[in-house]
């Protein structure tokens, strides 16, 4: 009897796409006849499974179909809102057996909670700082966009390295729940959930490298979360008073927000108490220097990337303006500084990148890596002794590589 066809919703469909056998159960997908994939997941209460198209590589999950059909239009909105999550691409339910199949683009050059902190000693380190502030940054993102994540964890979770910090991505939504506001109660418990659940992960990760010791300090790591948490919380949602002429003021809460990596949508003055002024700033998502780095270059980078590489730029049109004895704006020294700069160092990379590598990620260590040596020296030590250190260091990480990475 030939199964039921499903109802259907793809996003850039192609003929690879619809080609797909839908109307059968994920299980039941032919492995001889279809390009899958075998990659390490994490704990997933269904079964997911992915495949290399001719797209890039997709991730599909079987669930049942309300949770799917939940979890695919919270990834649209965050989509929508530019917070990061994976991708949604489609979804395929199937009534008759109460699921459904969602499907999403693979995060490139990610890695599991696991195999990035495997790249350090076990315990308390400046990689395992970053993926704990990147765990706060990213809930804060989703409770500013009224989403209650309901199972914040580690294990739901994909990290990319971006410049020199990591931004964690929402990968797994299942028991999300979206709200045109949080209350402070769903925002504290699910900072509590997450806490919990960070504690864990760093337990078990312990455990598995046979440090039991390190239990305690796995926990009181967990719990800095929620500090990290409230001081972005606050710096973000603080109304400050100023004196009516004191408009450095108001730039500097403006200047400190971009500096965080968030754009102002909206800055709102109102009468205060003696003649002062209160200001309420309001912000978009987390990417003001990728913003400003696709707008002078096109270039797409994170937003720590975005953040190095637009540091980079202006020291090389401070070093233009001294050579050329005038005044180089910004946006006329961006296309000399990829053309002279960016695009040369990546070609000669591009033998350690590889093809899927990060390129931009890349460079950004070169930088990290010229900056250590300068230190070091006392002195610029230039950026082809940056290159040359680099290369030479066979240190190039497999999210730049572009060998495959774990997801979830």
């Amino acid at each position: 009897m030939t199964a039921e066809f499903p109802h259907l919703r793809l996003r850039d469909p192609d003929a690879e796409l619809l080609a797909l056998p839908w109307e059968l159960p994920l299980e039941a997908w032919p492995a001889d006849r279809l390009p899958f994939r075998d990659m390490s997941v994490g704990p997933s209460r269904h079964l997911v499974r992915f495949l290399a198209l001719d797209r890039g590589l997709v991730a599909l999950k079987e669930e049942p179909a309300g949770i799917a059909e939940r979890e695919y239009e919270i990834l649209r909105h965050l989509e929508d809102v530019g917070f990061p999550a994976v991708i949604p691409m489609g979804i395929s339910a199937a009534p008759g057996r109460d699921a459904a199949i969602l499907l999403t683009r693979y995060l490139p050059n990610s890695f599991q909670y696991r195999r990035l902190l495997s790249r350090v000693p076990p315990g308390p380190g400046y990689l395992r700082d970053q993926l704990l502030d990147a765990m706060a940054g990213l809930l804060v993102e989703l409770h500013r966009g009224g989403v209650y994540w309901g199972d914040c964890s580690l294990a739901n979770t994909l990290f990319r390295r971006d410049g020199d910090k990591v931004q964690a991505y929402l990968v797994d939504a299942e028991t999300s729940e979206r709200h045109p506001d949080l209350s402070d109660g769903q925002r504290a418990y699910d900072l509590e959930v997450l806490v919990e659940n960070v504690a864990f992960g760093l337990a078990d990760l312990a455990a598995l490298q046979d440090r039991e010791d390190l239990f305690d300090e796995a926990i009181r790591a967990a719990e800095s979360v929620r500090d990290r948490y409230g001081r972005l919380w606050s710096e973000l949602h603080a109304e400050i008073e100023v004196g009516a002429d004191e408009r450095f003021a108001m730039a500097a809460r403006v200047r400190r927000l971009n500096e965080l990596g968030f754009a102002v949508d909206e800055i709102q003055l109102f009468p205060g108490d003696a003649g002062r002024v209160r200001v309420r700033v309001a912000v978009t998502n987390r990417r003001f220097h990728a913003h400003k780095l696709e707008r002078l270059t096109g270039l797409r980078a994170l937003e720590g990337q975005a953040r190095l590489l637009l540091n980079d730029l202006r020291e090389y049109g401070a070093w233009l303006e001294r050579m050329e004895q005038r005044a180089i704006p910004l946006d006329g020294a961006a296309p000399r500084w990829q053309a002279e700069v960016f695009e040369p160092t990546l070609n000669r990379l591009a033998s350690i990148i590889g093809p899927g590598g990060d390129g931009v990620q890349a460079y950004c260590d070169v930088l990290e890596t010229k900056w250590l040596r300068s230190e070091s020296a006392r002195r610029d030590v230039g950026l082809n002794d940056a290159i040359e250190a680099y290369v030479a260091g066979g240190v190039v990480g497999p999210e730049i590589s572009g060998a495959a990475s774990a997801t979830g």
